[in-house]
């Protein structure tokens, strides 16, 4: 089918845009900015759109037959998201209706209509409304917490998990919901396209029906972690936003709308899903927490989180947190092509060291071997030759791409998860660029602690590093380059 996508920058969209394509749809992207979608996907079209403009969307829609509609307006806390959200919904209806889609795929939140919402809920049902007032068929999934790393809901329990060995918790910890994996949701989005083309609700969810105290439970057992959590009936929901802005990377605007849902029970309530998707069958929690937490199984089949476009497109200058993982990234250019940078990088460790500081990376590798770790003794194979598996000092090599790209795995004891990689990136107008990334995934607060006590050390360290790597090169390609030939007298 020909498709569009709204919200493709967005978490849910910029999965799915993959899948319908590789199931052999033609897709088209809407975006406000379409720059923000440059080179993000292959074979789709990227158009501007921008759902508050009804002229706009209309010649998005151009030749369409079906659209999805994942947008929504809650990040800003500065205007009413509610009519945002409402007056957005009415031009993409209207836009729809002339342009002559044949349906709308809306994906909402779970809770019973005539329940107290939340706003954040209440404004998740509206939407869904008035798309249908549109006159356009519009089939609805209704989800409650999506399980995957990226998450915003996810993430909050991430963060909350690993950081607090103890919580003191509001009440809304106690109530019931149905968290959903990522990938279940995405297979119910892309099956949509298959159903006959009347307007439908659907109310999906994972096997599980869970408390969110059980959730960051199990999220502790799963990581290893020995946590405590105490109920307490004296946060009000503003002050578990700033709660959580405070603890999590989530702006107080975000986590106060999510916090005022998390008061509703949100729960499957029919099963229409089941019957008219018979062929997915909904992952349990724990299930789903697995996948989220491995870094493998993120993104896609083809890639993995470490290939994705939120870390991709990273300043070249960033020390940060991104989906749990703590990350310290540098970028240098070079006059050198990518070949002698990835000749110099590919060389590092063993007896030639790592170009700078080797006096402290021996350091930390004496600190490893005295609390039972490998330390530096193993060296490398070969001083010129790698292969996924080899090890180089403490660091073992999980992904080669001559000429590209290496990313080698910590193996010394740590409290988390650590991995360094270096790639070689064509540059525009001759040269290269040097791209230098440290990952760090904590484990619990002394990951935290581990990485914020190194984080001096690496200002200078990993920086100089990159700067010699960068030199090395420009000399191996100056060495390697022909002499200029001399016209005769």
């Amino acid at each position: 089918m020909r498709v569009l996508v709204t919200g493709a920058t967005g978490y849910i969209g910029g999965r799915l845009v993959p899948i319908l394509v590789s199931a052999g749809h033609a897709v088209r992207c809407a975006a406000r900015n379409p720059d923000r979608l440059a080179e993000r996907f292959d074979n789709v079209e990227v158009v501007h759109g921008d759902v508050f403009d009804e002229a706009s969307m209309r010649a998005a829609m151009d030749g369409i037959d079906a659209a999805y509609y994942l947008v929504h307006s809650m990040s800003d806390d500065r205007h009413d998201f509610t009519r945002s959200d409402r007056l957005a919904a009415e031009r993409f209806g209207a836009a729809a209706k002339a342009a002559g889609i044949g349906r709308i795929i809306f994906l909402g939140g779970l809770g019973v209509d005539d329940a107290d919402l939340s706003r954040h809920l209440r404004s998740r049902h509206e939407v869904g409304e008035i798309l249908r007032s549109s006159g356009v068929p519009v089939i609805e999934f209704r989800a409650a917490i999506i399980v995957g790393s990226g998450s915003v809901s996810f993430e909050m329990i991430r963060y909350l998990t690993e950081r607090l060995p103890v919580m003191v918790a509001p009440r809304w910890v106690s109530t019931r919901c149905q968290p959903i994996a990522v990938r279940d949701v995405l297979a119910y989005l892309v099956a949509a396209l298959d159903l006959p083309s009347d307007g439908r609700i659907f109310e999906i969810g994972g096997r599980d029906v869970l408390s969110y105290r059980d959730m960051m439970l199990r999220y502790a057992k799963a990581r290893g972690l020995a946590r405590k959590l105490f109920v307490v009936p004296l946060f009000t929901p503003r002050l578990s936003s700033y709660w959580v802005h405070l603890v999590t990377p989530i702006p107080a605007s975000i986590a106060r709308a999510l916090i005022d849902g998390l008061f509703n029970e949100v729960i499957v309530r029919n099963d229409d899903a089941r019957r008219a998707f018979p062929q997915i069958i909904p992952v349990g929690y724990d299930v789903a927490l697995d996948r989220a937490l491995n870094r493998y199984l993120t993104t896609g089949p083809q890639t993995t989180w470490f290939d994705a476009y939120d870390v991709r497109t990273l300043p070249g200058e960033f020390a940060g947190v991104k989906q749990g993982m703590l990350i310290d990234r540098r970028e240098r250019s070079s006059p050198a092509g990518t070949r002698a940078l990835f000749r110099v990088f590919a060389g590092l460790g063993g007896r030639r060291g790592w170009l700078y500081a080797d006096r402290l990376w021996y350091l930390r590798g004496v600190l490893d071997r005295l609390i039972g770790g490998i330390g530096m003794r193993r060296g490398r194979r070969s001083p010129t030759d790698l292969r996924v598996g080899d090890a180089v000092d403490f660091w073992r090599v999980e992904a080669y791409r001559p000429n590209g790209l290496l990313r080698l795995r910590a193996e010394m004891k740590l409290p988390g998860l650590a991995w360094l990689q270096f790639e070689a990136l064509e540059g525009e107008g001759g040269g290269a660029t040097l791209r230098q990334t440290a990952f760090f995934e904590p484990r619990g607060i002394l990951g935290y602690l581990y990485w914020f006590s190194v984080l001096p050390f690496h200002a200078f360290i990993f920086g100089n590093m990159a700067d010699r790597i960068v030199e090395a090169a420009t000399a191996v390609s100056e060495a390697a380059a022909p002499e200029p030939k001399t016209a005769p007298a």
